[in-house]
């Protein structure tokens, strides 16, 4: 099936860039640029989409981010610490992003002729981001049907929605997937920080996974101190 991936330049989106190379036909990746807090994934993806000889797409929605407001992705706030499922992450929320950039994109593969639009929700964003659940995939995919009627079938493949971290990890590894060159930090800066809930949520994958982390963080054993703290607060 000729499909294109969204790729953020992060671990989960270009694991899936390499699965689908690897079981369909990769088209192309597509990026987006809706203003988050730094370009530095774009590069990432970039760099993804050469090593697997594809075009790649970073679409600016700058002008609709600035309206996104409210999240610490979009709107400047300070980025929280600690365990991804915690209830601070929330502030990373951007409004409906998902759904912009699926709708763009299987816009793309509309116009292109792609039988599916790949995206790598998984099992561990339920929790905090309403627009990666079971329910949405299904919802949008419905959508489309009716949105494309008569234009156009396009799939939406989320292989890995019922799917961990930890188990991206492990498929990536199978895949031969290069982790040292895809970026989850939401802080930008010359290695991962190793202590906002992205960087705890891998370097604990990695661990579940019993994977070997290539990831330069600042703070590498912090995300120990994080998972105690939370599995502490589960237990009350």
């Amino acid at each position: 099936m000729k499909t294109i991936v969204i790729c953020s330049g992060g671990l989960d989106s270009v694991t899936l860039a390499y699965k689908v190379a690897a079981e369909r036909a990769l088209t192309r990746l597509v990026s987006f640029d809706y203003g988050q807090r730094h370009k530095k994934e774009l590069d990432f993806a970039r760099g993804c989409a050469a090593r697997l000889g594809v075009p790649h797409d970073i679409v600016d929605i700058t002008a609709v981010g600035r309206r996104l407001t409210g999240s610490a992705l979009t709107s400047g706030g300070t980025v929280p610490e600690g365990h991804y499922a915690e209830d601070s992450m929330r502030v990373t929320v951007v409004p409906n992003r998902n759904a912009i950039m699926l709708a763009m994109a299987f816009g793309v593969a509309a116009a292109e002729q792609a039988d599916a639009v790949a995206a790598a929700v998984h099992g561990g964003d339920h929790f905090i981001y309403p627009d990666c659940r079971p329910a949405f995939v299904e919802a949008f995919e419905a959508m489309q049907r009716h949105a494309l009627e008569g234009l156009a079938r396009i799939a939406l493949y989320a292989p890995f929605l019922q799917l961990s971290k930890a188990d991206i990890v492990s498929e990536g590894a199978r895949l031969g997937v290069p982790f040292a060159q895809t970026w989850s930090c939401y802080q930008g800066g010359a290695h991962h920080c190793g202590r906002c809930g992205t960087c705890v949520e891998r370097r604990e994958a990695f661990h579940l996974a019993a994977q070997n982390d290539p990831t330069s963080y600042e703070d590498p054993d912090y995300w120990i101190e994080a998972c105690q703290e939370y599995r502490a607060t589960q237990r009350q």
